[in-house]
């Protein structure tokens, strides 16, 4: 057996470390042959969202490691003791606060001013935000990294809406399905570079007798470096996406601030755009809520390190890709956005409950490969069909508000997976968040029918809108 039940021996092994090989090079021959396809605005795009990507995933796998390092076995806070892997997700969940708060800002700041000046503001924050994880000595600064990012992270909204400007609504899914690809090659890549600047942070990089470390800042001294590249190739090289003509005001018009829309999804919760949003949330909180002690369970089933961890996100990511370049187009032109994402539900459901009951790593591999092909099916469906039923005029900040509800679902699920794993055991969270994401598909029925009805009308440029206050 290739595959021990030891994940680093198993990674020790030269057929797996082949095996590795031949999947980067195929990675690299499938990009390749598909980037032709691409558009040219979008290429630039994809490009700020890969770096973006790298450096986020570089940081992301370690996180539950440096808690470990500074929590020890826990603290105690006004009298009340706190496990490592309930303070992880407490970590984790201030990102996506922040996040939440700041996405209908970042929106509606992208309607007015534009894509490009609001992308290159947010890049700026994680390159602060990489510094201080770096230099980060105590849970606090840890927290307040995340903090930072996550309040230059809301801007999901604001690239998903540049990509509904800049494509007709029928090639939509595709073209997020291009992006996703582009961010989940960041995933699988990232991982494994964090690991290797944590290896390099030991070395001594001055020559002579003086002496030069980066010690445990080294992935964030390097995930800044790749940060401030790419704000520089952004400013450089990101046309703006945003029409003036079609955001220009109107007379006697009544814009709907940020409050309005929070309050009008859960007070209209039948009309199709909220229930995207709901179903986008319950899904996308469930899923990355669980995988917040993601590095904790495979440490204490299968001795998953600091070290090795990268090689996990490296297969997900690497399938992801495949799956977004290969499957996704001719997939939507099969089934259609609505059936589809009923199925990557169920494909996501299915791989996370059964990466819980696995006790090898044949068994795990298998399982796991269904959570890339979930997420692949689901996500950029739902997010696609929100952008055909809003009006053109609002996109920068329902696809805001879709990342403010992902983001409330994804600040309390980590608080609750972590305090699953700790009291209920450490195959918990991801029985559980199965059930969740299961729940879903039962909200996805009662929009099917409205959602596949522009396709029949709509023109090439732009959708027919569904207003919203119907």
């Amino acid at each position: 057996m290739f595959l021990q039940s030891n994940f680093a021996q198993s990674f020790n092994s030269p057929f797996i470390r082949i095996i590795i090989g031949i999947i980067a090079l195929g990675l690299l021959y499938i990009l390749w042959r598909e980037v032709r396809k691409i558009p040219a605005k979008l290429m630039t795009l994809m490009a700020t969202a890969f770096i973006d990507m790298i450096g986020v995933l570089m940081i992301f796998p370690l996180l539950p490691f440096y808690v470990q390092q500074f929590g020890g076995n826990g603290v105690n806070v006004l009298g009340h003791h706190f496990d490592v892997g309930i303070i992880t997700g407490f970590i984790i969940s201030s990102f996506t606060v922040a996040q939440l708060v700041s996405a209908p800002m970042w929106g509606r700041f992208s309607d007015r001013v534009g894509r490009r000046p609001t992308l290159i503001i947010a890049l700026t924050a994680s390159g602060i935000a990489y510094l201080i994880f770096g230099f980060a000595n105590s849970l606090l600064l840890l927290f307040l990294s995340r903090v930072v990012q996550g309040a230059g992270g809301g801007t999901v909204g604001v690239i998903q809406a540049y990509v509904a400007d800049s494509t007709a609504p029928k090639d939509r899914t595709r073209a997020l399905g291009w992006l996703s690809a582009t961010t989940n090659l960041g995933v699988a890549l990232g991982p494994v570079l964090g690991s290797f600047a944590l290896a390099l942070g030991k070395r001594d990089l001055m020559p002579g007798p003086a002496t030069l470390q980066m010690g445990n800042a080294g992935p964030g001294i390097i995930a800044a470096i790749l940060c401030f590249i790419n704000i520089a190739f952004a400013a450089r090289y990101l046309s703006e996406s945003r029409d003036a003509s079609v955001h220009a005001p109107i007379a006697g018009e009544v814009k709907r601030t940020s409050r309005q829309v929070i309050w009008r999804v859960m007070s209209h919760s039948k009309e199709t755009s909220s229930r995207l949003i709901w179903i986008y949330a319950i899904a996308m909180g469930a899923y990355q809520g669980s995988f917040a002690v993601l590095a904790l369970f495979l440490n204490a089933r299968f001795q998953v390190t600091a070290q090795t961890i990268g090689y996990f996100f490296m297969y997900v990511g690497s399938i992801s890709v495949f799956t977004r370049v290969l499957l996704l187009g001719r997939m939507v032109d099969w089934l259609g956005e609505t059936k589809l994402s009923r199925l990557g539900l169920s494909l996501l459901a299915l791989g996370v409950v059964g990466m819980s009951q696995s006790h090898t790593l044949w068994m795990l591999g298998i399982s796991v490969a269904s959570i890339p092909l979930g997420t692949a099916f689901t996500f950029p469906c739902v997010t696609a069909l929100l952008s055909r039923v809003i009006s053109p005029r609002e996109r920068g900040l329902y696809m805001g508000m879709q990342q403010t509800y992902g983001g409330v679902a994804r600040a309390i699920a980590p608080l609750f997976f972590g305090w699953s794993f700790d009291k209920l055991g450490v195959s918990s969270p991801f029985l559980i968040a199965s059930i969740f994401i299961l729940a879903t598909i039962f909200l996805s029925p009662d929009v099917s029918h409205v959602i596949e009805k522009p396709k029949l009308s709509e023109p090439a440029s732009e959708p027919v809108p569904q207003v919203a206050d119907k």
